[in-house]
């Protein structure tokens, strides 16, 4: 495993489903020797999305405290974030599922959170879906989900400190923290 997250730096962890990017920020969340905070953006509508939630929460030990976060992502950073605490948000695509079918403002509520990672007094991390390697999608919501994601993404990417794709468990950090690329 890589280095842990040095506090207040922002890591954004990408990748398809099924990659393991959440066990990797997970670990990476653990490495930081700090309380974990785990920030789960899913909303349960059936019985499939039940069981991965259920799959998520038995991954996390007693350590983890989890907040249910559907919408305001940029509060509950400000709300959780702490010098003595790493924040685990997961994840922005579903947040961001969250938001379009809110009928949210989603370049406001991205230039949101883009300036609420400005100032987290200690680390957080990100988990996000590349959803850009696939096919087309065949109707309207669906590239307009691919796009606004896409463009999350790239948000996010540009004021990491840390960025890193997962693709079949295995991670390639795309972007590392000055001090760490010299």
């Amino acid at each position: 495993m890589p280095n842990p997250a040095p506090r207040g730096s922002v890591t954004l962890v990408l990748g398809g489903a099924r990659s393991g990017k959440s066990r990797f920020a997970e670990a990476l969340a653990l490495e930081t020797g700090l309380a974990p905070v785990y920030l789960a953006t899913a909303s349960v509508h059936d019985e499939e999305m039940r069981a991965r939630v259920a799959d998520h929460r038995a991954r996390r030990d007693t350590r983890w405290r989890t907040a249910e976060v559907l919408l305001d992502l940029a509060g509950a950073l400000k709300a959780e974030s702490s010098a003595k605490r790493v924040v685990l948000v997961d994840c922005l695509t579903l947040w961001l599922t969250n938001v379009m079918l809110g009928g949210e403002d989603v370049p406001g509520v991205t230039e949101e959170l883009v300036a609420a990672l400005g100032h987290v007094p200690g680390p957080v991390i990100l988990v996000s879906n590349e959803v850009g390697f696939g096919i087309v999608p065949d109707n309207a919501m669906a590239r307009a989900f691919r796009d606004h994601q896409g463009r999350l993404n790239q948000r996010v990417a540009a004021v990491a400190d840390r960025v890193t794709l997962v693709a079949a468990g295995l991670p390639l950090d795309l972007k590392l923290p000055k001090e760490s690329a010299e």
